[in-house]
């Protein structure tokens, strides 16, 4: 029954130790990510970007290529989580090599597989490639 109450008290003491300090909890200014500073006045575009670009494309271990090929193998396999999977990864390479064509194609490959998924980037496809070479540029070199 003790540990019931002491729920209870340890609640209230955490209220009076604010209280005492006198001051309200102060919360710390949000830092901008460089994707969010590049798209700060683009909010659909960050969107669009948000879920499928890689912030670092070069640690996938694969080539926009291989993951396509991966991804028609699980299609004929008739493994559309598999194939899913992989055509999102080549549409983020296609992102990475800034390849407008190949992200519209592998991200309309995802959404046909997944109906349901918002694969935003196929509305600003071009503008959400060159907000992504901006960031590429300025974060990879």
């Amino acid at each position: 029954m003790s540990r019931f109450f002491g729920r209870f008290r340890r609640g209230k003491k955490k209220e009076e130790e604010i209280k005492l300090s006198g001051k309200p909890q102060e919360k710390t200014p949000k830092t901008l990510t460089e994707l969010e500073k590049i798209c700060w006045n683009d909010k659909e575009t960050y969107q669009a970007l948000f879920s499928v670009m890689f912030l670092d494309p070069r640690k996938t271990g694969t080539t926009m290529k291989e993951a396509a090929e991966n991804a028609k193998k699980a299609e004929k396999a008739n493994d559309p989580v598999k194939a899913k999977f992989w055509y999102e990864i080549a549409g983020g390479m296609a992102i990475y090599e800034g390849d407008v064509k190949k992200v519209v194609e592998y991200f309309s490959q995802c959404q046909k597989i997944s109906p349901d998924a918002d694969y935003s980037i196929l509305k600003v496809p071009e503008k959400a490639v060159a907000k992504a070479q901006e960031y590429y540029k300025k974060v990879l070199g």
